[in-house]
């Protein structure tokens, strides 16, 4: 299951190229924090997030939407991911609580999102919601954050900038049929290495991998 994620700023269309991806035929797992938030606000939590155990409700449901999709054999996008509620915590003035830092070590030491991370550049503004209540400026220092939470980890930052909705999901699919090309082609160098290697041991000649 090749599991790819979508991050980025509040507001920067992520959910938008995630109902398109869905409608092309892709799984997608949706935000944990925008669900935490909507309930906490329907149990009567006007501001969850100054609650610490915010941070590890929100972990928790990404770690059950993780494993809801395990056996999903195709590509599966993810709106965000526990390196993104890292940043999260950061920006909130949280400390990093002991299930966020195992989580995060999780994902990375098992390699359960692909390395390669799609960041949906702002559009240049933010349009407020019950659980976006966030200013642009607040929203850019929130997008730094996160670009930097995932390069410390690693990560390859794919830009996705402003621009129609089309030719953003186009460049999301294409940069990941590129990649599946260029893990087939990976592939089947192994084979012919391992092909030859166990020819040399036998003594014999096998025919060339096509």
């Amino acid at each position: 299951m090749p599991g790819y994620i979508l991050t980025g700023s509040p507001g920067a269309g992520k959910t938008a190229v995630l109902r398109l991806l869905e409608i092309g035929g892709y799984v997608v797992v949706e935000e944990a924090a925008t669900d935490v938030i909507a309930l906490e606000n329907a149990l009567g939590r006007e501001e969850p997030w100054s609650d610490h155990g915010f941070i590890d409700k929100v972990i928790t449901l990404q770690r059950q939407r993780q494993n809801s999709v395990r056996a999903a054999e195709n590509v599966v996008f993810f709106d965000r991911s526990p390196v993104c509620t890292l940043a999260l915590s950061r920006y909130l003035g949280l400390g990093t609580s002991r299930l966020l830092a195992a989580e995060v070590d999780r994902v990375v030491a098992e390699g359960v999102y692909e390395t390669t991370v799609f960041f949906i550049r702002n559009q240049g503004f933010v349009r407020a919601t019950a659980a976006r209540r966030i200013s642009f400026e607040e929203s850019l220092v929130f997008e730094q954050l996160h670009e930097q939470a995932y390069r410390d980890l690693g990560f390859r930052l794919v830009e996705v900038p402003a621009g129609p909705l089309p030719d953003r999901v186009a460049l999301v699919r294409q940069t990941v049929d590129q990649l599946a090309l260029g893990q087939l082609a990976g592939d089947r160098l192994r084979v012919r290495s391992l092909s030859h290697k166990n020819s040399r041991a036998s003594g014999t000649t096998s025919p060339p991998t096509p």
